[in-house]
């Protein structure tokens, strides 16, 4: 499977200086990670479940989850393990170009999937642990290994941080410790951490507004930044971490400014795409998902199918992140020393910037390169006009 993959071969060819790589679930977990991008999560409780996984893929989106936790009812919980089955042995006979993840409510539902499943539990990439703290995660990280040890393909295991004891104060440190620790000696298993900012707002009877970003909820910023400190560290410690989901998509009154400039749409003869994505309230997303960027998270996680060609267009490398990333990895500039970017507009210092480039390198062989002269807002309108309009159906 490929990022891209639902466009033609001539629109490619015209956005892409290196095209997106192909990859699937034996691929290099860390590469594996990053490829993950936008990841839809579907309630498990959805009617024709497989054909809307398929759909969705058809579409572009290369990652999904089967939600049977927070996004079905407590009383919906048989009938969506049951659709869950039915889904994955039908998506096992014919697999769809995208990784599918399980989350689930408790272990003992990773033990019970695989055993209904059998074999055809190789359709499953991976499995979503809510709630994740440092003892209930033994369970969660042992019905994974042992589902893992009768499964034919690798079996991935996405805890997702959310309980109180890693947001409040006074537990958090040892909390996350704890939870490093335990991350770190199933290593191989992890394929990314997830943050759960709807249930850590909650706690504190806090819900984000349309107009801010999850940065701007201190307790939840304050919470991420410790997070990336203890798990993001680029010498070989660290793990992919994503960021939260962004719950809006739609309109609605604005008391501040919208945040898309007009001129890179005008320029490229795109208000109009402009004009949907504030009705979607799709600018906030893009600007949280600028702040995740750059506060050392990878993907994100999204509830609508409109979230995910931003996000995707977001993830390709540009063409000046490209130079400068390949100037830092220089064979002559692996003793250090500072030169100036190809684009002229700012200095590369070959030891401080190397991890970076590293990371977009990655990005890279996942999510392509553009073209030069290619914007992100050509590429979110390729993303867009090739995606059916059945596909933005929730």
């Amino acid at each position: 499977m490929r990022h891209f993959e639902h466009l033609s071969d001539e629109v490619r060819h015209q956005l892409f200086l290196h095209p997106p790589g192909a990859f699937d679930q034996y691929s290099e977990r860390e590469l594996l990670a990053t490829a993950l991008g936008a990841t839809l999560y579907i309630p498990a409780t959805k009617a024709a479940l497989a054909p809307t996984v398929r759909r969705q893929a058809a579409a572009g989106v290369r990652s999904m989850v089967l939600d049977l936790e927070d996004a079905i009812p407590d009383g919906s919980t048989e009938s969506a393990l049951s659709s869950t089955v039915e889904t994955v042995r039908d998506l096992a006979a014919d697999p769809p170009p995208a990784l599918v993840f399980v989350r689930v409510r408790a272990p003992e539902q990773v033990g019970w999937l695989a055993d209904q499943l059998g074999a055809d539990l190789a359709a499953v990439s991976g499995f979503v642990l809510p709630k994740f703290s440092a003892l209930r995660g033994v369970e969660y990280l042992d019905a994974v290994g042992q589902a893992a040890a009768h499964c034919p393909s690798p079996l991935y295991a996405m805890p997702v941080l959310e309980t109180r004891e890693v947001l409040y104060r006074e537990t958090r440190e040892a909390e996350l410790l704890g939870i490093r620790g335990l991350l770190e000696a199933h290593r191989d298993r992890i394929l990314s951490v997830r943050i759960g900012a709807t249930d850590l707002c909650g706690l504190f009877g806090i819900r984000r507004d349309r107009d801010l970003s999850i940065y701007d909820v201190g307790v939840a910023s304050e919470l991420i930044s410790h997070v990336v400190n203890l798990f993001g560290r680029a010498d070989g410690t660290g793990f992919a971490i994503t960021g939260p989901v962004w719950e809006y998509f739609a309109d609605h009154e604005r008391l501040l400014r919208p945040q898309l400039r007009y001129s890179p749409f005008e320029e490229r003869s795109a208000a109009g795409l402009r004009t949907e994505l504030l009705r979607g309230a799709v600018d906030g997303l893009i600007r949280e998902a600028i702040l995740d960027r750059a506060n050392g998270l990878t993907g994100k996680s999204v509830i609508h199918p409109r979230h995910v060609a931003p996000i995707t267009a977001f993830a390709v490398v540009s063409h000046e992140e490209f130079s400068d990333a390949q100037d830092v990895l220089r064979p002559e500039s692996a003793g250090g020393g500072v030169t100036k970017s190809g684009y002229g507009d700012k200095m590369n210092e070959a030891k401080p910037h190397r991890n970076w480039a590293h990371r977009t390198l990655l990005r890279a062989e996942v999510f392509g390169v553009a073209a030069e002269g290619v914007s992100f807002v050509d590429l979110l309108t390729a993303h867009v006009q090739a995606r059916p309009a059945a596909a933005d159906a929730r």
